[in-house]
């Protein structure tokens, strides 16, 4: 099967953000819903991309192999700590405020503000949310279940690089 450059971009995408949602893809591709993504999936990546046992969406080995870009994710991490991760701008600032893996869990909102106060930006509370999911995702965050959830890194900022991605 022969991608389209759309289609070889997208899948791009899909090695870059692994693991990832259909969410993300949707407002990464500029698409309506989530409905939109998985239609798209199936029509043009049905071969080069599977959902693990979470329901998140991988690359297959193929896929990976098509695209110039390396797994944000290494397969050989899962279930590890990896030792680089790819993200977007606003991940890797939530990365850069948010409480050590031997700090307390914070709020996303707490999160928000911090992000505010450093970086004099006003990001949605969804996005910050988002961000914080995809990280932990990414096991590199971890959550800490209280009367809402709260977060923290899973291991020393010094432990893993991250590489940051165009939005």
């Amino acid at each position: 099967m022969s991608l389209s450059d759309e289609a070889r971009e997208r899948l791009a995408d899909i090695v870059t953000l692994q693991p990832t949602k259909n969410k993300e893809l949707q407002d990464r591709w500029g698409m309506e819903s989530g409905s939109d993504v998985h239609q798209y999936l199936e029509s043009e990546l049905s071969d080069y991309y599977y959902r693990d046992d979470d329901s998140l969406i991988r690359a297959t080995a193929e896929g990976v192999d098509l695209v110039d870009v390396e797994p944000s994710v290494p397969p050989e991490e899962e279930g590890g700590i990896p030792e680089r991760i790819r993200v977007p701008e606003l991940h890797a600032q939530v990365l850069d405020v948010l409480a050590g893996p031997e700090e307390r869990s914070e709020s996303v909102v707490s999160v928000l503000g911090k992000l505010r106060e450093t970086f004099d930006i006003d990001p949605d509370v969804e996005d910050v949310r988002d961000a914080l999911g995809s990280l932990r995702r990414k096991n590199v965050v971890e959550v800490e279940y209280r009367t809402v959830p709260t977060f923290r890194l899973a291991a020393e900022r010094s432990s893993f690089d991250v590489e940051t991605i165009e939005n």
